[in-house]
């Protein structure tokens, strides 16, 4: 009798560490969550993921602390996230530039499939493609009438070699077949087109609407398969033309492996519902991101065909790694 009340005894603990090991993802979270941003603070995608978790802290009732790391050319945070314990208390602020570094640098201290796991998509931002005044473009046929017309003559700027604006020129370059890149870096590429003295540039949206308004650009198409609310007369690339010239860039949240798939659901669906309510989504127009609500298995898709594109696009354009 003593030896089956201590094997129901065992059985019954078994049972209960089982339980409470199943319970323990439930509750999370029971702290604070570390969020690491590989961006500079104020940059588009970590303005966008402040909007986002504000709401999503209190709903959860734990904060988020986002930490930006940037350097390594963009490898730093990434790192650190893909080494972390998968307890859904570091989490990566994961865009679009993740698939960039790939082809940019030799090789990477993470595998940007095998060592994170998606989990929820805050929206697409559009480049917008402006023109400097003094070209005289009204519509992307224009501009690339011109470069046909000047084989080499048109020169287009971007943020710098992998950057969202480098990789939207590049598909417009390699669609209609025109000119060469010249890098610039931050803002500066935005200004050398209000001065004329580079033809074009895919500016990120935000930045964008003031000089359009102003009319110190024009601006000639978005990158995105629809149109920006933002800027709701301005066509599509597609619509002007060239559908193979489309580009996104995205933002959203991933984990380190094995996380539990409890916890990836509950991030998943409390961020989506904090992106569902109004005020959130009329503060997100005003950054010019448009809603992509994905399930986390689409999320997963869509990076896996996102970086399959990035790597395709780096081989028609030819950019070579940096390091």
């Amino acid at each position: 009798m003593t030896s089956r009340r201590s094997l129901c005894g065992a059985i019954a603990g078994v049972a209960f560490a089982a339980a409470a090991a199943a319970v323990e993802p439930e509750a999370w979270p029971t702290r604070a969550m570390q969020v690491i941003s590989p961006f500079t603070a104020g940059n588009a995608n970590d303005t966008v993921a402040r909007v986002v978790l504000d709401q999503v802290s209190r709903q959860l009732g734990q904060p988020f602390v986002i930490e930006n790391k940037p350097g390594g050319g963009g490898t730093i945070g990434p790192a650190m996230v893909a080494k972390a314990a998968p307890d859904g208390y570091t989490i990566l602020l994961h865009s679009s530039s993740l698939s960039s570094q790939v082809v940019l640098h030799r090789t990477l201290p993470y595998d940007p499939i095998r060592d994170f796991t998606p989990v929820v998509m805050f929206g697409i931002q559009p480049n917008v493609l402006v023109a400097a005044p003094s070209t005289g473009f009204k519509t992307v046929a224009d501009l690339v009438a011109a470069a046909k017309a000047r084989l080499g003559a048109l020169t287009f700027a971007s943020a710098g070699i992998g950057s969202a604006s480098h990789m939207a020129g590049e598909r417009l370059r390699l669609a209609a077949g025109i000119n060469q890149h010249i890098p610039f870096r931050g803002a500066e590429g935005l200004a050398e087109v209000m001065a004329g003295r580079i033809d074009f540039y895919f500016v990120p949206i935000a930045p964008a609407v003031p000089v359009i308004a102003d009319g110190k650009v024009v601006v000639l198409a978005v990158s995105t398969p629809r149109r920006a609310p933002a800027l709701p007369n301005v066509p599509t690339i597609a619509e002007a033309g060239y559908p193979g010239a489309e580009y996104l860039f995205w933002g959203g949240l991933s984990v380190p492996p094995k996380t539990p798939r409890s916890i990836v659901n509950k991030l998943h669906d409390e961020t989506q519902k904090a992106l569902d309510m109004p005020i959130i989504q009329e503060r997100l127009a005003k950054l010019g991101v448009l809603p992509q609500p994905m399930s986390v298995e689409q999320f997963e898709r869509f990076v896996r065909d996102d970086l399959a594109a990035t790597v395709k696009l780096a081989k028609d354009a030819n950019i070579a790694p940096t390091n």
